[in-house]
């Protein structure tokens, strides 16, 4: 370990790690970063605990990884656009990330990374399940890895914000979360079934059921039924982590290599959390 401070936990045997000894509200030195990014990639998610952030520290962490996404539909803060405030009041249903996927991924370039801090947490409930997609590719049998390898899909993210869909509240500013109403909404971009990931080199399935339109060259039913088997394959819990959130506590995915489902099981309380994104590259 680089930074002999540093206690790294386990979550499962499949993915995720919990993190100790680091103070996110201060500049890291390259070295701890350095640890704190490596972990990243050898977990694919980790919860750094006990943490107290401004914007501008959340913000700062994340643009270590990389330059922070400015959403095209979700807006983020005023001061901060590349901040997305996350409310949810106490008596409503959470209606973000609720759904496994992987985010952005119906961006050109989809996200690389997500961090995610908790400010107010219920006492119980609103867990968050990760599930580990270079665990699922490895879990399928070679004819299937090889019929996969030679597919591509479509992403987007009209099904999920689309007002004829979804409700045009969120664009009217009548419900916690704002929405700003942009072609992207129903903008098309390919990317492969199976994608590789460009530090790692593991192969990893890149469909969800929240962006994944359909898989280009076959009928819809044949596009159904193998989207339908990849989603029941891909939440299998043996590829799977829960991350319990306290108050405090930084999350941060590989979206490359990580699809993740927010539970809704917490109408009565309120939950306040704050999410940067971090641009990606074009998967391949």
């Amino acid at each position: 370990m680089p930074d002999s401070t540093l206690v790294i936990r386990p979550l499962s045997g499949a993915l995720g790690a919990e993190i100790d000894g680091v103070d996110l509200s201060a500049t890291l030195a390259d070295e701890a970063f350095g640890a704190i990014r490596q972990a990243f990639l050898d977990y694919g998610i980790i919860a750094i605990r006990n943490q107290d952030l401004s914007h501008e520290a959340q913000i700062a962490f994340a643009s270590r990884f990389g330059k922070a996404d400015i959403h095209p539909i979700v807006n983020g803060m005023e001061q901060f656009p590349e901040l997305v405030r996350v409310p949810k009041p106490a008596g409503a249903s959470a209606s973000f990330g609720v759904g496994w996927h992987s985010d952005n991924s119906f961006f050109a370039h989809p996200s690389l990374g997500t961090v995610l801090y908790g400010v107010t947490i219920p006492p119980y409930g609103g867990d968050t399940l990760y599930a580990s997609m270079d665990k699922a590719y490895a879990a399928l049998s070679a004819p299937l890895q090889a019929l996969l390898g030679g597919l591509q899909a479509v992403h987007s993210a009209a099904h999920a914000y689309d007002p004829a869909i979804t409700g045009s509240e969120k664009y009217e500013g009548k419900a916690p979360i704002s929405y700003r109403y942009s072609a992207a909404v129903k903008e098309e971009n390919i990317h492969p079934v199976i994608r590789t990931h460009p530090e790692t080199g593991r192969k990893c399935i890149y469909v969800n059921q929240m962006f994944t339109q359909r898989i280009l060259g076959m009928n819809t039913m044949e596009s159904d039924a193998l989207l339908r088997f990849l989603y029941d394959h891909c939440a299998l819990p043996e590829f799977s982590c829960r991350l319990r959130w306290a108050p405090g506590t930084v999350a941060v995915w590989d979206n490359r290599a990580v699809q993740h489902y927010a539970i809704d099981d917490y109408q009565q309380f309120e939950r306040l959390m704050f999410r940067v994104t971090i641009t990606g590259d074009r998967p391949v």
